[in-house]
């Protein structure tokens, strides 16, 4: 790839390292594929020269190399616990799909970290404790392209290596027994019961038996000798100080196995590890009490999730297991900050409109590729990376409802749809649920918009970078749909009017906007009239389809 000024009459067809302003009061965004017109704009408002990358014949963009190395990392994503995200500006995300522990074959991590300096791969760490949504991998390409053969040399090392895995929490139920000392206030194994129910109920454990004795090894031998859960927690009213010490003496005598004692992790140095008729037993560090991060987090979350945790396997913990030296981890537990996750987005698709224009036929119900427009495109949707699809249709509009027929949506009845297109937007936005970060609005008139560009749109959001604003434009720029909304401006699109959509929210916030360039026409072309539909039918349509 060449990197460097041109003059700009020669920029066209390469890529602007540097966003520019215009004289017109207008930007070119870094990263945009500058086109004829931009080239013109360039020379009209006085600029000269440019800094730009121009890729060479055997690169492959940033996106598309983002792609591949995110995919040929978990070619059978769902299967590893895993979904993997359209890429954007060069990143392709990763995110947990289940409650787990992340395994991470760092041996490949790093070989594919030494392949080229364009290509890279960031990861939780290995056995990193992970929730639903959350981020735990970006493979980001550095430049604005990578060469093919070290594309093709990632995926190379990346066939059949299974670098990385989410194991979800298989166990389902628990036995938490608690030993009492004399004089031990009630509290005390109030404020340890609760702790211990909240980091199993974490793990989504909720069947918790709660067994209190007498601080002795009789009682709790016998305690621990009839349990059928899937595991049993020993949380003691004095610490375990040796391992001839009660609790690991109680499951010595129950028949158990002590595997270990003690582990190099503070705080939690005094659990101990063992088995009893096949199932784990963990003896509960004092630290166990108090809802912050401890060695024995480490040691429940494996067994939780079906790994074998070995004495060799606790010895390991050692390093990085100062934790009373960690300021803030991604935890509801501890306080920490929290973990980057997958956005929850909500679809709202517009078809309340009365086409009138169409001359008394339905466009919503012409048919493309063999079914009615509007359920091709809510099907679209429904495909993409969407949590939640809601239809805004007309109060008697029976007949678009009857084509929406088997699809899992959520329909919503605008009662004010001849009021303007702005009374569906609220309408929508008001019935999406209150866990959406995002909305996104969809045009029912639109036959070429894809499942793959909405993923794309979808990557383009992150409000922490001020992408709050995820708009679809075509190769010119010309701005298009869909579009996509944070949830900061959710407010202010169910306060619109009339029939101007959205655009006035898009104007006000230019800060927030990020465009998306979607292929050939699929972001403007919307069929309105009779006329419109017989000259797209007779195109020569080569259009992905969904």
């Amino acid at each position: 790839m060449k990197f460097g000024p041109v003059a700009a009459d020669l920029a066209e067809g390469a890529i602007l390292a540097h966003s520019l302003g215009l004289t017109d009061g207008t930007r070119l965004k870094k990263g945009r594929v500058l086109s004829q017109a931009d080239v013109a704009r360039l020379i009209q408002g006085g600029i000269t020269s440019v800094i730009v990358a121009q890729p060479d014949i055997d690169d492959v963009s940033e996106d598309e190399a983002a792609r591949r190395v995110a995919n040929a990392l978990a070619p059978n994503a769902g299967a590893l616990g895993l979904r993997v995200a359209a890429p954007f500006t060069g990143r392709a995300n990763l995110y947990a799909e289940t409650a787990g522990v992340l395994r991470v074959d760092t041996s490949v991590v790093r070989r594919l970290n030494d392949l080229d300096e364009a290509l890279t791969l960031a990861t939780l760490p290995d056995y990193a404790r992970v929730a639903p949504r959350q981020m735990i991998a970006t493979a980001k390409v550095i430049p604005y392209g990578a060469p093919g053969a070290a594309v093709q040399a990632a995926e190379a090392a990346l066939i059949d290596q299974q670098a990385l895995r989410v194991w979800p929490v298989k166990a389902r139920s628990a036995r938490l027994v608690l030993t009492q000392t004399p004089g031990m206030k009630p509290t005390l194994l109030t404020k340890g019961g609760d702790a211990v129910r909240a980091r199993l109920a974490a793990l989504g454990i909720d069947t918790v038996e709660e067994v209190i004795v007498d601080h002795d090894e009789v009682p709790l031998a016998a305690a621990l000798g009839d349990s059928d859960k899937d595991l049993t927690l020993i949380l003691t009213g004095s610490a375990t100080s040796d391992r001839n010490d009660v609790g690991p003496a109680a499951l010595v005598a129950a028949g158990g196995q002590l595997t270990r004692f003690g582990m190099p992790v503070d705080p939690g140095n005094l659990l101990f590890l063992g088995q009893l008729h096949g199932r784990p037993v963990i003896g509960l560090p004092g630290c166990a009490r108090s809802p912050k991060l401890n060695g024995a987090d480490w040691v429940l979350e494996r067994l939780a999730c079906g790994l074998e945790v070995t004495s060799a396997d606790i010895a390991a913990m050692g390093v990085g297991g100062l934790l009373k030296e960690i300021p803030s981890r991604p935890s509801p537990r501890g306080g920490g900050a929290e973990a980057p996750r997958r956005p929850v987005i909500g679809a709202v698709v517009l078809a309340a409109g009365g086409s009138t224009r169409m001359r008394g036929a339905d466009k919503l119900l012409e048919e493309v590729d063999g079914q009615p427009l509007i359920r091709r495109v809510v099907a679209a949707v429904q495909a993409a990376s969407v949590d939640e699809v809601r239809c805004v249709l007309r109060t008697d509009d029976n007949t678009r409802h009857a084509a929406l027929d088997g699809l899992e949506i959520g329909i919503t009845r605008n009662p004010r749809a001849a009021d303007g297109m702005a009374t569906s937007i609220a309408a929508g936005i008001a019935a999406l649920s209150p866990e959406c970060d995002a909305a996104l609005i969809v045009m029912a008139d639109m036959p070429e918009v894809q499942s793959g560009d909405i993923d794309r749109l979808i990557a383009g959001f992150d409000p922490g970078e001020d992408r709050a604003i995820v708009r679809a434009t075509a190769p010119d720029g010309t701005p298009g749909h869909p579009v996509l909304f944070g949830r900061r401006f959710f407010e202010a699109l169910m306060r619109l009017d009339g029939d101007k959509g959205a655009r006035e929210v898009v104007s006000e916030h230019p800060e927030f906007v990020v465009d998306v360039v979607f292929d050939g026409s699929r972001a403007l072309t919307d069929l309105d009239t009779p006329e419109a539909w017989a000259a797209w039918r007779t195109r020569d349509q080569k259009f992905e389809k969904t």
